[in-house]
């Protein structure tokens, strides 16, 4: 009967995308902070909401959830802080995709108004990738226990990645930009909110197919980093995916929000970087850490501790900027 509730959700979350698409956003326009604000307020309540569904479900046991073979054995608070340590991690792991969407609609002159679209269906196509990703995952953790181990040293060795590398991602120069361009022909001019043109006859590619494909592939790239972390706290399918949606559709509006500010968060990226070292570690020790009692709210504490240093860390350099230009 675990299906009943994971079509109701599927269907809820297309029911959104729809009310996205052809109500809130049916024309282009600029996303002014306020609205962004407004929204991410909006996605951050319905998870909230659907965190304490969570409590319920599997506190009852509602269509077998948290009570049967098919799924870890859990009461609902158990269930519930685990769906939101989940979600915490997965929106904070979000903003560093943020820097990345930032500069890639800055390489392929995506005007504000446009943007939205773009992040749209890059979103669209995330959800699918992510339950695709999510689902292979849980397979492989059930049949091979040793792939929680390689999901720990993938994390570690992309933590230790980000803290050293110091050079960005050249769009221009993605892989899949490249296969398109080799299979397409790509014009530079915009063609409004379409993401082809016709020119002498011929269906081009415009710079805003580009910059979705650029999106798609780069929420892979993140995807491979932010699901094993998420798995570092619960193999429940149901938690990982419905944790990963709410995080994932509250990121269009959060990026509207955040854009025009996270030059201001110097410390975030390195936060970040801690932040999956810790759930690397976690992950490694896993044999050792599960008889240690109530660890999923020491590894919340963890979290809150590390980006809320980052966040504090990057506030005063600011602030001492801004002084020192005054």
């Amino acid at each position: 009967m675990t299906w009943v509730m994971w079509a109701i959700f599927i269907a809820f979350v297309v029911v959104m995308l729809l009310l996205d698409l052809f109500v809130f956003h049916r024309k282009a326009h600029v996303i002014k902070v306020r609205e962004a604000l407004l929204f991410s307020a909006m996605w951050i309540a319905l998870a909230m909401a659907f965190n304490v569904l969570v409590y319920f479900i599997y506190e009852r046991h509602w269509f077998g959830f948290g009570g049967t073979s098919a799924t870890e054995l859990m009461d609902g608070r158990t269930a519930a802080v685990l769906w939101f340590t989940g979600y915490v991690i997965e929106k904070s792991l979000s903003v560093d995709n943020i820097f990345v969407i930032a500069m890639v609609f800055s390489y392929f002159h995506i005007p504000p108004k446009y943007q939205h679209r773009v992040l749209f269906w890059g979103i669209f196509g995330a959800l699918i990738l992510r339950g695709l990703m999510i689902g292979l995952g849980a397979v492989l953790i059930e049949r091979f226990h040793w792939m929680l181990y390689v999901f720990g040293v993938i994390l570690i060795l992309t933590a230790l990645k980000m803290i050293f590398s110091s050079h960005e991602p050249d769009p221009g120069k993605n892989p899949m930009v490249r296969l398109a361009k080799r299979f397409f022909p790509v014009t530079t001019e915009l063609n409004g909110e379409h993401f082809t043109a016709r020119q002498n006859g011929v269906l081009m590619l415009t710079p805003l197919a580009l910059a979705l494909v650029v999106v798609e592939a780069t929420d892979v790239m993140f995807a491979i980093d932010s699901i094993p972390a998420i798995f570092a706290i619960t193999s429940d399918p149901f938690l990982v995916f419905t944790c990963n949606v709410f995080a994932i559709l509250g990121l269009r509006s959060l990026y509207f929000a955040l854009a025009g500010v996270m030059d201001k968060f110097h410390y975030l990226k390195f936060s970040l970087a801690v932040l999956l070292a810790l759930i690397g570690v976690k992950m490694l020790l896993k044999d050792v850490l599960h008889a240690v009692p109530n660890i999923t709210y020491y590894t919340l504490g963890a979290i809150a501790f590390v980006l809320g240093a980052g966040v504090v860390a990057s506030l005063v350099r600011a602030r001492r900027e801004k002084d020192a230009e005054s």
